[in-house]
């Protein structure tokens, strides 16, 4: 989707690239070529790395559409890293990023516990970051406070866990009559955080909460946290974390006996839950960050570019995301070049048209759409049940 300030490139880019191109030029006898490199930090291994692959594809692709316009004097890099999903990898990874003056912004991280200490690091360094579904609201609300010492440079464009959980605890309370949940979660700062905004509003709204338990990830037997679950009586378990997990809780919980609702936050939103839970899967519910590209006529030619570029390769859930905050990028670069501090500027102040419609960000760098959209396992298959509609 192309903006109206899509024209020539301005001479403030030429004068930049010029100026890096000649410095690298008397730098060294060989010839060397001139790029913009913008990192992407994701999960490209581990139990969720389809959902990172996914992402690194669709940037990839905005970056390649791009250099195939011919809209730069010189092309597009997009350089990956894996951080594994692991917080401490994602801080190695956000150092390597920081220490090459050449990458001029990072899109990621995927996990709000990657994205969260990696972005101080960012901070410092004074490097735009662009995260395409990190969601815990700490993210960002932490360049309001006294301590964040740096510009503010985080952006995102999909919206938080604060309005994910309240909407889940409004919905199953006031549509579904619940009058008692458990809440599980994943222990990271991102299933964690969800469940605790899903907890908070459930008793705010005269909801009891009849218990509050932490599994750890990677476990594959949870038969034991289950039984004291099922034991409070509840009449519905809401889970705060990844499909990896979220499918086998549900599974598990099910052949325990429990016959209440099951909820889940939107990293559950994927075959492999579904998958994993079996029979079971039928009738879980999945809170989901937006809504799927298939649904916005605003995104049906990136769902045919894609298809094109990665044949037979299904869509994953975030990855149209992805492609959103590489365009976003791709527009700051061509009306203020490859300058850090000029991109962070342009982004704070930014309309963007796009596939998912139009972002634009708030003093917090989050985006203004709201969007939530809930699913229903029927037959297999996921279907759209119920939302909330952008403000």
């Amino acid at each position: 989707m192309k903006s109206s300030s899509e024209n020539s490139l301005s001479v403030k880019f030429f004068s930049a690239v010029v100026g890096i191109g000649l410095a690298l030029s008397f730098s060294s006898c060989k010839p060397q070529e001139k790029k913009i490199k913008i990192a992407l930090a994701m999960p490209l291994t581990g139990d969720i790395a389809s959902l990172g692959q996914g992402l690194k594809k669709s940037v990839e692709m905005a970056a390649a559409q791009a250099n195939e316009s011919g809209a730069f004097p010189v092309p597009l890099e997009v350089v990956p890293f894996d951080d594994r999903s692991d917080p401490k990898e994602a801080v190695n990874v956000a150092n390597r990023i920081a220490s090459d003056p050449e990458i001029v912004a990072v899109i990621g991280h995927f996990n709000s516990g990657c994205s969260i200490p990696a972005s101080r690091i960012y901070g410092q360094a004074g490097i735009p970051m662009l995260s395409p579904a990190s969601s815990n609201p700490e993210l960002t609300t932490q360049q309001l406070s006294s301590q964040w010492i740096y510009p503010k440079l985080i952006f995102r464009v999909n919206t938080t866990d604060n309005v994910q959980g309240n909407w889940g605890a409004e919905y199953v309370i006031k549509k579904l009559g619940v009058k008692s949940a458990a809440v599980i979660h994943d222990k990271t700062a991102y299933g964690q955080g969800v469940a605790e905004e899903f907890e908070k509003h459930f008793r705010s709204l005269g909801g009891k909460i009849t218990a509050f338990e932490g599994l750890q990830t990677g476990d594959r037997d949870f038969r034991a946290l289950l039984t004291r679950v099922k034991g409070t009586q509840p009449s519905l378990i809401y889970f705060g974390g990844v499909f990896s997990e979220g499918g086998i809780l549900l599974r598990q919980a099910r052949d325990l006996g429990f016959k209440g609702y099951y909820i889940c936050s939107e990293a559950n939103y994927d075959r492999a839950f579904i998958e994993t839970a079996g029979p079971a899967a039928e009738g879980a519910l999945v809170t989901f960050l937006g809504s799927l590209p298939q649904w916005m006529p605003s995104a049906q030619k990136f769902i045919e570019d894609f298809q094109k570029r990665y044949f037979g390769v299904e869509n994953k859930s975030y990855d149209h995301y992805g492609y959103e905050a590489a365009n976003i990028l791709i527009e700051a670069l061509k009306n203020v070049g490859p300058d850090r501090s000029k991109i962070i500027e342009y982004l704070r102040t930014i309309k963007y048209t796009g596939v998912l419609g139009t972002t634009q960000f708030d003093d917090k760098g989050d985006t203004l759409n709201k969007t939530i959209t809930l699913f229903k396992v029927t037959n297999g298959q996921f279907h759209p049940f119920d939302s909330q509609p952008k403000k």
